[in-house]
């Protein structure tokens, strides 16, 4: 007796379904056919101890399993259930009426309880599109899929609770939650704040315009004065994440099997790889192809602290995820793609010394050093950096004043603002959302200049040297500085504060 059963498959961050078609006839054998992978193959031992010890078993016969579309390749323990659900209907062991209209998706214990799975986010969001009635899910992961609406979610904690719902014997309850009054609850709640940071006007002022129109940013300066602090803090200041951000965030993190707690990401992911991180870990990649930290970072920060100490072939591959704001996995049989944008906030030593011409330093660096220690960072990923600021040591006395600095909210009410700005502004334009994510075309529609902007522009490009895209770093930065004040037009005194933000792009800070 044939009996088809759905389940789905990713491929990057989308999911597509897949037909468990089984086949009990008379012989004896088990095969399982469809490009299935290790995991998969090795399914028939853990179905086969998860039946038995809930009164059922595999038949005595020649039971034939495929996964289709065969040409599709399937990964992972995911499919135990469904195949296991197969068995038992095409054996005619359980009633299989409506199975048709439910994705089921679970891996099995041996004793039939089901654990958690990757990716039940995307399965959820496809099993909607496709027209299905519901999902079934491990327990584990029914605030996850709960997320999406239009869609009955039935999380089960073991096998016996699915046959039991399709013989009709112990029917299972609908799992529903308020996605909106989670968002509410999450809202400005943050572990750290601009409030605790002493001092640094300057710096917090560039964070503001970074955050205000989604632009990269470079903090320089000496060990101990604050560049990590200030940069653990810029998520508290950016717009909260909409619905279809928090969505696209959260397939990603669901993917990778990295979701806890309430089943959705509600704040902008910040996220702070180490300098030994190797190319894959940072852009995706693998035999088995998974999303990087870049991808991870999606809609939120990517914080590189100490930027040259970075391999520089890693540094190297975020050329092309900075300017298309995603990234191109490519194998022989296969391409995938993984959304990729964030803010890079990145953080350096003006010398490998740590001190840049300051007498009193306790360690010096010769200019070779400094010279081959810039070197690592190459002048092309800085002119993909839109902000770069020295960060100088705090006072004693401004560190010992009891004056109150100004609160992450309220800096985060103005970012807002500005935002809404860019929002009316790129309305009818599909895929541009703030500033930094402006094309050619934009710019010149938005950030036109008057006679003596253009000669101020002019002079800055000639005398630091200035690249074509560093020209239009600066034009993008002069618009977002305009949308806080709010102006309707890019003034002079608004591009004089982008170029100061520059101070990387000097011949005598570039290496050779």
């Amino acid at each position: 007796m044939l009996k088809k059963i759905y389940a789905s498959a990713l491929f990057g961050v989308e999911a597509s379904i897949i037909t468990v078609e089984v086949n009990v006839s008379k012989g004896i054998g088990y095969h399982l056919v469809g490009l299935p992978d290790n995991a998969i193959k090795e399914s028939n031992y853990r179905i086969a101890s998860a039946l038995s010890n809930n009164g059922f078993k595999i038949p005595g016969k020649k039971v034939t399993i495929n996964l289709a579309p065969a040409d599709v390749r399937k990964e992972g323990s995911a499919y135990d259930l469904p195949i296991a659900m197969g068995i038992l209907a095409a054996s005619n062991q359980i009633k299989s009426e409506g199975i048709g209209d439910i994705v089921i998706m679970g891996e099995l214990s041996l004793d039939g309880n089901l654990q958690s799975i990757k990716g039940v986010l995307p399965i959820t969001l496809n099993a909607k599109n496709s027209g299905f009635k519901a999902v079934i899910v491990p327990v584990q992961n029914v605030q996850e899929a709960a997320i999406v609406e239009g869609i009955t979610v039935y999380g089960v904690k073991n096998i016996s609770e699915v046959i039991g719902f399709f013989d009709k014997s112990k029917p299972l309850i609908p799992y529903k939650r308020d996605v909106k009054n989670i968002f509410s609850s999450h809202f400005n709640q943050f572990d750290f704040d601009f409030s605790d940071v002493k001092g640094q006007f300057g710096v917090k002022r560039c964070m503001e315009i970074a955050a205000a129109g989604g632009h990269n940013l470079l903090l320089i300066g000496p060990p101990g004065s604050g560049k990590s602090m200030l940069a653990k803090r810029l998520s508290t200041i950016m717009p909260p994440m909409t619905m279809e951000e928090s969505i696209e965030t959260t397939k990603i993190h669901s993917i990778q099997g990295t979701i806890e707690g309430s089943g959705i990401i509600t704040k902008r992911p910040f996220r702070n790889p180490h300098h030994t991180i190797s190319d894959v870990a940072l852009v995706g990649g693998g035999q088995y192809p998974q999303p990087g930290e870049i991808s991870l970072a999606h809609n939120g920060v990517l914080f590189l602290d100490e930027l040259p100490e970075f391999k520089r072939s890693v540094l190297e591959v975020m050329r092309q995820p900075l300017e298309d704001r995603e990234v191109t996995i490519s194998r022989a049989k296969f391409n995938i793609t993984y959304p990729s944008s964030f803010m890079l906030v990145a953080s350096m030593n003006p010398s490998p010394s740590g001190y840049f011409n300051n007498d009193d330093a306790p360690v010096k660096s010769t200019p070779y050093e400094m010279q081959r220690y810039l070197s690592k960072i190459s002048g092309p990923l800085l002119d993909r950096i839109d902000i770069h600021i020295e960060v100088n040591p705090v006072p004693f006395e401004k560190l010992t004043s009891k004056d109150t600095a100004e609160c992450s909210s309220a800096i985060r009410s103005r970012v807002i603002k500005a935002r809404a700005v860019q929002t009316q502004r790129f309305e009818n334009h599909i895929g541009i959302h703030y500033n930094a994510q402006m094309q050619s075309s934009h710019i010149k529609k938005y950030c036109r200049l008057s006679d003596a902007s253009l000669t101020l522009l002019e002079n800055a490009m000639k005398q630091l040297n200035l690249s074509a895209r560093a020209y239009d770093r600066i034009l993008k930065l002069s618009r977002t500085i305009a949308d806080l004040e709010p102006k309707k037009n890019v003034m002079p005194h608004h591009i004089s504060e982008a170029i100061q933000y520059r101070s990387l792009d000097r011949q005598a800070w570039l290496a050779p």
